[in-house]
């Protein structure tokens, strides 16, 4: 299973800091837990064959799973719980999309 997840930073973000965050804690954190056999994070940089239209999202967070029952009890964990809460604060409305292969 995979997990897409768009967002825009929140309006005054440190995009910069954003990015350190996401680099040094986001990605060791997630992909670290068993339950993820993929973590990536990915920063937009335009539209195919528009390049003057800004994307819609900003990031992409993209997760492999191995399953959500296991996700879900990693994910409730609080040690890791804290250490992905500045998420929260960098990230506007992200939406947590699941998808399967077709």
């Amino acid at each position: 299973m995979r997990i897409i997840v768009p967002f825009n930073l929140k309006p005054g973000t440190d995009v910069a800091e954003y990015e350190e965050w996401a680099r040094t804690t986001d990605l060791p954190t997630a992909g670290g837990l068993p339950s993820v056999t993929s973590f990536t994070v990915h920063k937009a940089t335009g539209l195919f064959g528009d390049p003057d239209t800004p994307p819609p999202y900003a990031y992409f967070e993209v997760l492999d799973i191995t399953n959500m029952e296991d996700f879900m009890a990693d994910i409730s964990d609080p040690d890791f719980q804290a250490a992905v809460a500045p998420f929260q604060t960098y990230a506007d409305a992200p939406q947590f999309i699941l998808t399967e292969d077709i």
